[in-house]
């Protein structure tokens, strides 16, 4: 059985490695590139983050069942919740975005031999009096 937990803990070892390496790809990533990362990333389905948050709420269960035995102290199972919480919420604002994210990394589909028209900021509009 030890061996399975080695292996548990050289699997989390070998992805933060992982995660460092493909946060330098992202520094260096065109905005298509980008996009594409990004997108798998925030994927609501099978995504990264959402992995990450599977990985916490699971330790929030962990941490809760060693605060019942008296073996961890409930705060811990409490910031494990509610990071699990945070995560959550922070992976639906994401999903709010990303087909913005996804737009970024694709070519406009046509090209207008007209000029572009002027259009009013979201954050300024004038008025002529």
């Amino acid at each position: 059985m030890t061996d399975q937990f080695n292996f548990a803990a050289d699997l989390a070892k070998d992805i933060a490695f992982r995660l460092r390496a493909l946060n330098e790809c992202l520094t260096e990533a065109t905005p298509r590139q980008a996009s594409e990362i990004l997108s798998e990333v925030l994927d609501i389905e099978n995504g990264l983050l959402t992995g990450v948050t599977h990985l916490v709420e699971t330790g929030s269960r962990f941490a809760q069942s060693q605060a019942h035995r008296g073996m961890l102290p409930p705060v811990v199972w409490l910031a494990m919740g509610r990071a699990a919480n945070e995560l959550h919420s922070v992976g639906m604002d994401l999903d709010e975005h990303a087909d913005a994210i996804k737009q970024l990394g694709t070519p406009p589909t046509t090209a207008s031999t007209l000029p572009p028209t002027p259009v009013a900021s979201a954050m300024v509009v004038r008025r002529s009096r």
